[in-house]
Protein backbone atom coordinates (compact mmCIF):
# COMPACT_ATOMS: atom_id res chain seq x y z
CA UNK A 1 0.00 0.00 0.00
CA UNK A 2 1.25 3.50 -0.81
CA UNK A 3 2.45 5.69 1.99
CA UNK A 4 -0.44 7.72 3.44
CA UNK A 5 1.27 10.17 5.83
CA UNK A 6 3.33 13.20 4.84
CA UNK A 7 4.86 15.72 7.21
CA UNK A 8 4.75 14.94 10.94
CA UNK A 9 5.76 17.49 13.58
CA UNK A 10 6.33 16.23 17.12
CA UNK A 11 6.96 18.25 20.25
CA UNK A 12 9.68 16.55 22.30
CA UNK A 13 9.77 16.88 26.05
CA UNK A 14 13.02 17.90 27.68
CA UNK A 15 14.34 18.61 31.17
CA UNK A 16 14.03 22.14 32.54
CA UNK A 17 17.14 23.84 31.19
CA UNK A 18 19.39 25.75 33.58
CA UNK A 19 22.38 28.02 33.04
CA UNK A 20 25.48 25.97 32.30
CA UNK A 21 23.63 22.89 31.01
CA UNK A 22 25.06 21.14 27.95
CA UNK A 23 22.39 21.97 25.39
CA UNK A 24 23.96 19.79 22.69
CA UNK A 25 23.77 16.67 24.85
CA UNK A 26 20.29 17.45 26.17
CA UNK A 27 18.74 18.00 22.73
CA UNK A 28 20.44 14.93 21.24
CA UNK A 29 19.46 12.65 24.11
CA UNK A 30 15.89 13.97 24.21
CA UNK A 31 15.36 13.30 20.50
CA UNK A 32 16.91 9.82 20.63
CA UNK A 33 14.93 8.87 23.74
CA UNK A 34 11.66 10.17 22.30
CA UNK A 35 12.13 8.10 19.15
CA UNK A 36 12.87 4.98 21.19
CA UNK A 37 9.99 5.44 23.66
CA UNK A 38 7.41 6.34 21.01
CA UNK A 39 8.57 3.69 18.57
CA UNK A 40 9.56 5.61 15.47
CA UNK A 41 12.86 5.77 13.62
CA UNK A 42 15.06 8.73 12.80
CA UNK A 43 15.44 9.30 9.07
CA UNK A 44 17.75 11.22 6.78
CA UNK A 45 16.58 14.82 6.30
CA UNK A 46 14.54 14.88 9.48
CA UNK A 47 14.59 18.27 11.16
CA UNK A 48 15.45 18.77 14.83
CA UNK A 49 14.74 22.24 16.17
CA UNK A 50 14.98 23.86 19.59
CA UNK A 51 13.61 27.11 20.97
CA UNK A 52 15.96 30.05 21.28
CA UNK A 53 14.90 30.26 24.92
CA UNK A 54 16.52 27.00 26.02
CA UNK A 55 19.72 27.87 24.18
CA UNK A 56 19.93 31.28 25.86
CA UNK A 57 19.12 29.73 29.24
CA UNK A 58 21.88 27.17 28.87
CA UNK A 59 24.26 29.96 27.88
CA UNK A 60 23.26 32.02 30.91
CA UNK A 61 22.63 34.93 28.56
CA UNK A 62 20.93 37.28 31.02
CA UNK A 63 21.21 40.95 31.93
CA UNK A 64 19.76 43.16 34.63
CA UNK A 65 17.91 46.46 34.55
CA UNK A 66 21.06 48.08 35.97
CA UNK A 67 23.18 46.64 33.14
CA UNK A 68 20.77 48.13 30.60
CA UNK A 69 20.79 51.48 32.41
CA UNK A 70 24.57 51.62 32.43
CA UNK A 71 24.80 50.97 28.68
CA UNK A 72 22.06 53.49 27.85
CA UNK A 73 23.75 56.11 30.01
CA UNK A 74 27.14 55.48 28.39
CA UNK A 75 25.83 55.57 24.82
CA UNK A 76 23.17 58.28 25.03
CA UNK A 77 24.46 60.60 27.77
CA UNK A 78 21.98 60.11 30.60
CA UNK A 79 19.89 63.26 30.00
CA UNK A 80 16.87 63.48 27.65
CA UNK A 81 16.44 60.42 25.41
CA UNK A 82 13.84 59.91 22.72
CA UNK A 83 12.69 56.29 22.91
CA UNK A 84 10.83 55.62 19.70
CA UNK A 85 8.75 52.90 18.05
CA UNK A 86 8.82 50.24 20.78
CA UNK A 87 6.46 47.29 20.63
CA UNK A 88 3.68 47.06 23.21
CA UNK A 89 4.63 44.10 25.36
CA UNK A 90 5.02 43.36 29.05
CA UNK A 91 7.18 40.38 28.17
CA UNK A 92 9.29 41.86 25.39
CA UNK A 93 9.78 45.52 26.23
CA UNK A 94 8.61 46.49 29.72
CA UNK A 95 11.75 45.38 31.57
CA UNK A 96 13.94 46.92 28.86
CA UNK A 97 12.05 50.19 29.32
CA UNK A 98 12.76 50.13 33.05
CA UNK A 99 16.46 49.88 32.33
CA UNK A 100 16.29 52.61 29.70
CA UNK A 101 14.46 54.94 32.09
CA UNK A 102 17.03 54.32 34.82
CA UNK A 103 19.69 55.44 32.34
CA UNK A 104 18.16 58.87 31.61
CA UNK A 105 16.63 61.89 33.35
CA UNK A 106 13.80 62.29 30.85
CA UNK A 107 12.23 59.89 28.35
CA UNK A 108 10.33 61.21 25.36
CA UNK A 109 8.35 58.10 24.45
CA UNK A 110 7.16 58.06 20.84
CA UNK A 111 4.60 55.35 20.13
CA UNK A 112 3.51 54.39 16.65
CA UNK A 113 -0.24 54.32 16.05
CA UNK A 114 -2.77 52.83 15.50
CA UNK A 115 -0.55 49.81 16.24
CA UNK A 116 3.02 48.90 16.97
CA UNK A 117 5.32 47.23 14.46
CA UNK A 118 4.05 43.72 15.16
CA UNK A 119 0.35 44.56 15.19
CA UNK A 120 -0.53 45.28 18.82
CA UNK A 121 -3.16 47.99 18.52
CA UNK A 122 -3.51 51.07 20.67
CA UNK A 123 -6.63 52.05 18.74
CA UNK A 124 -8.47 50.83 15.67
CA UNK A 125 -8.28 52.14 12.12
CA UNK A 126 -12.00 52.80 12.35
CA UNK A 127 -11.39 55.16 15.27
CA UNK A 128 -8.78 57.04 13.22
CA UNK A 129 -11.26 57.40 10.38
CA UNK A 130 -13.99 58.57 12.73
CA UNK A 131 -11.75 61.28 14.20
CA UNK A 132 -10.25 62.34 10.87
CA UNK A 133 -6.68 61.55 11.92
CA UNK A 134 -3.96 60.72 9.39
CA UNK A 135 -1.41 58.43 11.09
CA UNK A 136 1.16 59.08 8.37
CA UNK A 137 1.38 62.81 9.03
CA UNK A 138 -0.33 63.72 12.31
CA UNK A 139 1.75 63.97 15.48
CA UNK A 140 -0.30 63.80 18.67
CA UNK A 141 0.69 64.68 22.22
CA UNK A 142 -0.76 62.77 25.16
CA UNK A 143 -3.46 65.34 25.89
CA UNK A 144 -4.73 65.28 22.30
CA UNK A 145 -4.56 61.49 22.17
CA UNK A 146 -6.68 61.20 25.32
CA UNK A 147 -9.20 63.77 24.03
CA UNK A 148 -9.61 61.81 20.82
CA UNK A 149 -9.38 58.21 21.93
CA UNK A 150 -9.71 58.06 25.71
CA UNK A 151 -8.24 55.12 27.61
CA UNK A 152 -8.26 52.20 25.20
CA UNK A 153 -7.07 48.83 26.50
CA UNK A 154 -5.41 46.03 24.54
CA UNK A 155 -8.06 43.50 23.55
CA UNK A 156 -6.07 40.47 24.78
CA UNK A 157 -4.07 41.77 27.75
CA UNK A 158 -6.52 44.36 29.11
CA UNK A 159 -3.62 46.82 29.46
CA UNK A 160 -3.60 50.52 28.59
CA UNK A 161 -0.03 50.47 27.34
CA UNK A 162 0.30 54.24 27.28
CA UNK A 163 -0.52 54.46 30.97
CA UNK A 164 1.56 51.37 31.75
CA UNK A 165 4.72 52.57 29.99
CA UNK A 166 4.47 56.06 31.53
CA UNK A 167 4.16 54.51 34.99
CA UNK A 168 7.24 52.33 34.41
CA UNK A 169 9.30 55.36 33.37
CA UNK A 170 8.21 57.46 36.33
CA UNK A 171 8.70 54.62 38.82
CA UNK A 172 12.32 54.46 37.68
CA UNK A 173 12.85 58.13 38.49
CA UNK A 174 12.70 59.64 35.00
CA UNK A 175 10.34 62.28 33.65
CA UNK A 176 8.01 61.00 30.92
CA UNK A 177 6.59 62.78 27.90
CA UNK A 178 4.56 60.88 25.31
CA UNK A 179 3.92 61.61 21.65
CA UNK A 180 2.30 59.53 18.92
CA UNK A 181 3.76 59.44 15.42
CA UNK A 182 4.93 57.07 12.71
CA UNK A 183 7.68 59.13 11.13
CA UNK A 184 10.78 58.59 13.30
CA UNK A 185 11.90 62.16 12.60
CA UNK A 186 8.91 63.48 14.55
CA UNK A 187 10.84 62.93 17.78
CA UNK A 188 13.62 65.38 16.91
CA UNK A 189 11.89 68.58 18.12
CA UNK A 190 11.65 66.86 21.53
CA UNK A 191 14.96 64.97 21.74
CA UNK A 192 18.15 64.99 19.69
CA UNK A 193 19.49 61.78 21.21
CA UNK A 194 17.37 58.85 20.14
CA UNK A 195 17.06 55.18 20.99
CA UNK A 196 15.09 53.51 18.22
CA UNK A 197 13.40 50.32 19.36
CA UNK A 198 11.86 49.07 16.13
CA UNK A 199 12.90 45.61 15.01
CA UNK A 200 12.59 44.96 11.28
CA UNK A 201 12.70 48.60 10.13
CA UNK A 202 15.60 49.67 12.35
CA UNK A 203 18.18 50.29 9.61
CA UNK A 204 15.87 52.69 7.76
CA UNK A 205 14.92 54.45 10.98
CA UNK A 206 18.56 55.09 11.86
CA UNK A 207 19.26 56.39 8.37
CA UNK A 208 16.33 58.83 8.46
CA UNK A 209 17.20 60.16 11.91
CA UNK A 210 20.86 60.73 11.11
CA UNK A 211 20.02 62.47 7.84
CA UNK A 212 17.57 64.72 9.71
CA UNK A 213 20.21 65.94 12.18
CA UNK A 214 19.92 63.72 15.23
CA UNK A 215 22.97 64.10 17.50
CA UNK A 216 23.13 60.46 18.54
CA UNK A 217 21.13 57.51 17.20
CA UNK A 218 21.41 54.14 18.90
CA UNK A 219 19.26 51.13 18.11
CA UNK A 220 17.99 48.63 20.64
CA UNK A 221 20.24 46.20 18.77
CA UNK A 222 23.21 48.27 20.00
CA UNK A 223 22.30 48.15 23.69
CA UNK A 224 24.07 45.20 25.34
CA UNK A 225 25.79 44.23 22.11
CA UNK A 226 28.80 43.69 24.40
CA UNK A 227 28.96 42.71 28.09
CA UNK A 228 28.31 45.36 30.72
CA UNK A 229 29.70 44.53 34.15
CA UNK A 230 29.91 40.87 33.16
CA UNK A 231 26.34 40.71 31.82
CA UNK A 232 25.05 38.62 28.97
CA UNK A 233 25.01 40.19 25.53
CA UNK A 234 24.28 39.62 21.87
CA UNK A 235 26.78 41.11 19.44
CA UNK A 236 24.33 41.02 16.53
CA UNK A 237 21.01 41.95 18.12
CA UNK A 238 21.65 43.51 21.53
CA UNK A 239 18.32 43.70 23.38
CA UNK A 240 16.27 42.72 20.34
CA UNK A 241 14.67 39.33 20.91
CA UNK A 242 15.00 39.59 24.67
CA UNK A 243 12.29 38.35 27.04
CA UNK A 244 11.37 39.09 30.63
CA UNK A 245 13.02 36.68 33.07
CA UNK A 246 12.21 38.45 36.35
CA UNK A 247 11.05 41.96 37.24
CA UNK A 248 14.69 43.06 37.12
CA UNK A 249 16.21 40.71 34.55
CA UNK A 250 15.90 39.91 30.84
CA UNK A 251 16.95 36.83 28.95
CA UNK A 252 18.72 37.89 25.77
CA UNK A 253 18.49 36.30 22.34
CA UNK A 254 21.04 33.45 22.18
CA UNK A 255 24.44 34.02 20.62
CA UNK A 256 27.00 31.79 18.86
CA UNK A 257 24.38 29.24 17.87
CA UNK A 258 26.03 27.81 14.73
CA UNK A 259 28.44 25.52 16.59
CA UNK A 260 25.49 24.19 18.59
CA UNK A 261 23.38 23.12 15.61
CA UNK A 262 26.42 21.65 13.86
CA UNK A 263 27.36 19.65 16.96
CA UNK A 264 23.84 18.24 17.38
CA UNK A 265 23.79 17.19 13.73
CA UNK A 266 27.13 15.40 14.20
CA UNK A 267 26.08 13.65 17.42
CA UNK A 268 22.85 12.33 15.90
CA UNK A 269 24.75 11.17 12.81
CA UNK A 270 27.19 9.22 14.98
CA UNK A 271 24.38 7.71 17.04
CA UNK A 272 22.03 6.75 14.19
CA UNK A 273 23.88 6.99 10.89
CA UNK A 274 21.21 9.48 9.76
CA UNK A 275 21.97 13.03 8.62
CA UNK A 276 19.34 15.32 10.10
CA UNK A 277 19.02 19.08 9.76
CA UNK A 278 19.09 21.19 12.92
CA UNK A 279 17.95 24.72 13.70
CA UNK A 280 17.34 27.14 16.56
CA UNK A 281 14.00 28.93 16.26
CA UNK A 282 12.29 31.86 17.91
CA UNK A 283 9.01 33.46 16.93
CA UNK A 284 7.20 32.13 13.91
CA UNK A 285 6.54 34.49 11.02
CA UNK A 286 2.76 34.48 10.81
CA UNK A 287 -0.08 36.90 11.48
CA UNK A 288 -3.20 36.44 13.60
CA UNK A 289 -6.15 37.42 11.38
CA UNK A 290 -8.35 38.34 14.36
CA UNK A 291 -6.01 40.20 16.70
CA UNK A 292 -3.89 41.45 13.76
CA UNK A 293 -0.72 40.59 15.64
CA UNK A 294 2.28 39.61 13.54
CA UNK A 295 4.10 37.07 15.67
CA UNK A 296 7.67 37.98 14.73
CA UNK A 297 8.97 40.07 17.65
CA UNK A 298 12.37 38.38 17.37
CA UNK A 299 14.89 39.92 14.98
CA UNK A 300 14.96 36.68 12.93
CA UNK A 301 13.02 33.42 13.00
CA UNK A 302 16.19 31.34 13.13
CA UNK A 303 19.58 32.60 14.33
CA UNK A 304 21.35 29.40 13.23
CA UNK A 305 20.67 26.31 11.13
CA UNK A 306 22.54 23.57 9.30
CA UNK A 307 23.33 23.91 5.60
CA UNK A 308 20.47 21.74 4.34
CA UNK A 309 17.93 24.31 5.51
CA UNK A 310 19.25 27.08 3.29
CA UNK A 311 16.99 28.28 0.49
CA UNK A 312 13.31 28.29 -0.41
CA UNK A 313 10.83 25.53 -1.37
CA UNK A 314 11.00 24.22 -4.92
CA UNK A 315 7.57 22.70 -5.33
CA UNK A 316 4.97 22.14 -8.01
CA UNK A 317 1.33 22.97 -7.34
CA UNK A 318 -0.51 19.66 -7.69
CA UNK A 319 -3.92 21.23 -8.18
CA UNK A 320 -2.52 23.37 -11.01
CA UNK A 321 -1.22 20.29 -12.78
CA UNK A 322 -4.50 18.43 -12.21
CA UNK A 323 -6.64 21.32 -13.48
CA UNK A 324 -4.44 22.33 -16.41
CA UNK A 325 -1.68 20.09 -17.79
CA UNK A 326 -3.47 16.84 -16.97
CA UNK A 327 -7.10 17.95 -16.98
CA UNK A 328 -8.05 15.05 -19.26
CA UNK A 329 -6.65 12.34 -16.99
CA UNK A 330 -8.18 10.53 -14.04
CA UNK A 331 -7.30 7.88 -11.49
CA UNK A 332 -4.03 6.02 -11.82
CA UNK A 333 -3.17 7.75 -15.09
CA UNK A 334 -3.42 11.17 -13.42
CA UNK A 335 -1.40 9.99 -10.44
CA UNK A 336 1.33 8.56 -12.67
CA UNK A 337 1.54 11.71 -14.80
CA UNK A 338 1.86 13.99 -11.79
CA UNK A 339 4.51 11.77 -10.23
CA UNK A 340 6.49 11.81 -13.47
CA UNK A 341 6.31 15.62 -13.64
CA UNK A 342 7.59 15.88 -10.05
CA UNK A 343 10.51 13.57 -10.81
CA UNK A 344 11.40 15.63 -13.89
CA UNK A 345 10.96 19.10 -12.31
CA UNK A 346 13.72 21.67 -12.65
CA UNK A 347 15.98 22.61 -9.76
CA UNK A 348 14.58 26.14 -9.90
CA UNK A 349 10.88 26.63 -10.62
CA UNK A 350 10.85 30.40 -10.11
CA UNK A 351 8.54 32.02 -12.65
CA UNK A 352 6.95 28.80 -13.85
CA UNK A 353 3.16 28.71 -13.73
CA UNK A 354 3.16 25.18 -12.31
CA UNK A 355 4.69 26.53 -9.09
CA UNK A 356 2.28 29.47 -8.80
CA UNK A 357 0.72 29.59 -5.34
CA UNK A 358 3.48 27.72 -3.56
CA UNK A 359 4.88 29.64 -0.61
CA UNK A 360 7.80 31.90 -1.71
CA UNK A 361 9.46 32.13 1.69
CA UNK A 362 12.70 30.90 3.18
CA UNK A 363 12.68 27.36 4.47
CA UNK A 364 13.82 28.45 7.92
CA UNK A 365 10.93 30.92 8.20
CA UNK A 366 8.36 28.31 7.17
CA UNK A 367 9.83 25.58 9.38
CA UNK A 368 10.29 27.98 12.29
CA UNK A 369 6.61 28.88 12.12
CA UNK A 370 5.68 25.19 12.17
CA UNK A 371 7.97 24.67 15.16
CA UNK A 372 6.59 27.68 17.03
CA UNK A 373 3.03 26.42 16.61
CA UNK A 374 4.04 22.88 17.58
CA UNK A 375 5.93 23.72 20.75
CA UNK A 376 3.61 26.44 22.03
CA UNK A 377 4.67 29.16 24.43
CA UNK A 378 3.12 27.93 27.67
CA UNK A 379 3.31 24.75 29.71
CA UNK A 380 3.55 22.04 27.07
CA UNK A 381 7.12 21.28 28.09
CA UNK A 382 8.24 20.52 24.54
CA UNK A 383 10.96 23.04 23.64
CA UNK A 384 12.38 20.63 21.06
CA UNK A 385 10.58 19.77 17.83
CA UNK A 386 11.25 16.73 15.62
CA UNK A 387 9.85 17.06 12.09
CA UNK A 388 9.72 14.16 9.66
CA UNK A 389 8.73 14.15 6.01
CA UNK A 390 9.04 17.89 5.44
CA UNK A 391 11.13 17.43 2.31
CA UNK A 392 9.08 14.52 0.97
CA UNK A 393 6.74 14.91 -1.99
CA UNK A 394 3.98 12.94 -3.72
CA UNK A 395 6.51 10.47 -5.12
CA UNK A 396 8.07 9.55 -1.77
CA UNK A 397 7.27 6.05 -0.49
Amino acid sequence: MSRMVGTVSRGVRAPIIRSGDNIVDIVTESVLTAAEVEGYGIRNRDIVAMTEAIVARAQGNYATVEDIAADVRAKLGGETVGVILPILSRNRFAICLRGIAKGAKKIVLMLSYPSDEVGNHLISLDMLDEKGINPYSDVLDLKKYRELFGYEKHRFTGIDYVEYYVSLIEECGAEAEVIFANDPRAVLPYAKRVLNCDIHTRARTKRLLRAAGAEIVVGLDEILNAPVNGSGFNADYGLLGSNKATEDTVKLFPRDCQPIVDAIQEKILKATGKLVEVMVFGDGAFKDPVGKIWELADPVVSPAYTAGLEGTPNELKLKYLADNDFAGLEGEALKAAIKERIVEKDGNLVGQMASEGTTPRRLTDLIGSLCDLTTGSGDKGTPIVHIQGYFDNYTTE
